[in-house]
This record gives structure tokens, sequence and C-alpha cells, in this order.
């Protein structure tokens, strides 16, 4: 394959795509050509189709990177041809006809809950006091109440949103646990990168670990571009 320089990041929900600034900096320093997909969240197929309008305009093959619930997305639109791999951060990476809502439905025992209120005209938000705690503990104070305060309403039916042909079982796969997240507890993203045949890397941070921890997230997603540019 020829020398993978893109890298696509995609924000997974109640937050945009400026969180993925500090990585953003990282590959960018390293020489890569990185952009950033500002998913709608109103539905599955909709994050997907803004992916893929970003991937239908690259000049050559990408590494697709997915947070939280951007996890759902790169496993649905890393079919697409421009993909060469994946890159799974504190994800999930579901199977065929799995969404958020059936990952999330049967929590691993002593699991903490997210502070995710009650559904409002189709939207979720996350308890704002509760913010920093659940989402973003090792980020500094005054960014998570930001993060906190400028959630993005994330759509009922994205969360409700199945996988058709997980892209994972075609192509290779990265993964990085946060082992301090509140969010997705750790057993459950080590179960899911080992279903979809990750290469696993582990180091604490919290579910804003693209945020408090770019260096390793930067890392991971270049250990991934310079692997499928070797097959």
């Amino acid at each position: 394959m020829s020398e993978v320089k893109n890298i696509v990041l995609v924000h997974g929900g109640f937050v945009d795509g400026s969180g993925w600034q500090g990585v953003y900096d990282h590959l960018t320093a390293d020489g890569y050509r990185v952009t950033v997909v500002q998913n709608p969240t109103l539905s599955l197929a909709g994050d997907v189709a803004a992916t893929h309008q970003i991937l239908d305009d690259l000049d050559g093959p990408a590494v697709l990177v997915g947070h939280s619930y951007g996890g759902v997305v790169i496993t649905e639109a890393g079919n697409h041809p421009n993909v060469a791999g994946l890159a799974y951060i504190a994800a999930f990476a579901p199977d065929k006809g799995e969404s958020v809502s059936f990952l999330i439905a049967d929590p691993p025992p002593g699991a903490p809950v997210p502070p995710i209120l009650p559904p409002k005209d189709g939207f979720l938000f996350l308890d704002r006091g509760k913010f920093a705690a659940s989402f973003a503990a090792d980020v500094p104070a005054a960014v998570a109440a930001f993060m906190a305060d400028s959630q993005v309403p994330w759509g009922v039916d994205a969360l409700g949103g199945t996988v058709s042909e997980p892209a994972w079982r075609t192509k290779p796969s990265w993964y990085l646990v946060a082992t301090d997240d509140r969010m997705i507890p750790p057993p459950a993203q080590r179960v899911m990168s080992e279903r979809a045949g990750s290469t696993v890397t582990e180091t604490p941070g919290s579910h804003a670990v693209y945020v408090s921890n770019p260096a390793a997230v930067a890392a991971v997603v270049n250990q991934a571009a310079h692997a499928v540019s070797a097959r």
C-alpha cells in the first residue's frame, strides 16, 4: 500500500470536533494531513454520510479515528475504499447489528453509570454538574467546565443506529483503552477491542483522554499509519 499521510478524526457524542485540537497538532507536526469530521449527531446514517464526504475528497488512503460514539461511526464508515485502517480511542466498536444502545444495555457489575439526563425532544445531554467527574476527570477544571457548557445535543436516533457491516472485520484496527474511563468501562473496552482483533494500547486517562493526553492518542494513530503503510 502507498504511504498513509491522511488522518480523519471523528468525535463522539456530547462534544464536537474541537476537542481533537491537541491530537491534530501532534499529527500535523508529524507531517500528516489531518481532517476533523463534524458529526451532526442526529443519526448514525447522517454521521456516516458526513464522514464519507471527507473520505471522498482524499487523495490517498487514510487512517480513520473515532472516539466514543465516533467508534460506531468509523465501524460503519470504515468500509469506504479510502480507509486503510481504524483507530478506536476509548470508543465503541460494535459488531453487525449492534448500536450504542445495545452495547450499554448490560454494563459490567459495579461499573459507574454515566450521568445521562432523560431525553428531551429526542436529544440527550450529560448532567453538567457531573460532567467533569464522569467524562473529563483528568482535564483542567476550566476546560472540563467549558466542555460541559458547550455540549452538543446527542440524538436518541444516533444511539439506536445499528452497524450493517463492521469495517474491523476486513481492515486492521488499533485501540487505545483509557483505564480510568467512567463513561465506557475499561473492561468493556477490552472486550470490544479483543473481539475486533485490534492492536491494543492502554494508558491512564479519563474518557476525554484525547484532550488530556493527546500525545498518547497521536502515538496510537501514528502506529496505525506506519503499520498500514508497510503492508
